[in-house]
């Protein structure tokens, strides 16, 4: 997971369709840049566009069952989309 924010300026990130050695890399809406999380960092570099060269920083994040979330945080709630 990664910031979104540069230079006092929230992006919005979606996937580009593109690879880049394999591996999907991002598009922001603002700029057209690409961004990608190359081996061996935590953060996620522009590889073409505006902000070429420069880096959305790497967030903590958690990855794992529900079960074992609600578990160690019982008061957590999700959305759920209602049945048509």
């Amino acid at each position: 997971m990664y910031s979104r924010e540069i230079d006092g300026r929230a992006l919005t990130i979606t996937t580009s369709g593109w690879t880049y050695y394999n591996q999907h890399m991002l598009f922001d809406h603002e700029t057209e840049s690409f961004w990608f999380h190359m081996e061996g960092t935590n953060d996620l570099t522009c590889v073409a566009g505006h902000y070429a060269g420069r880096k959305l920083r790497g967030v903590p994040s958690h990855y794992g069952p529900w079960h074992v979330w609600v578990a160690e945080h019982p008061d957590s709630k999700i959305l759920k989309s209602q049945q048509r």
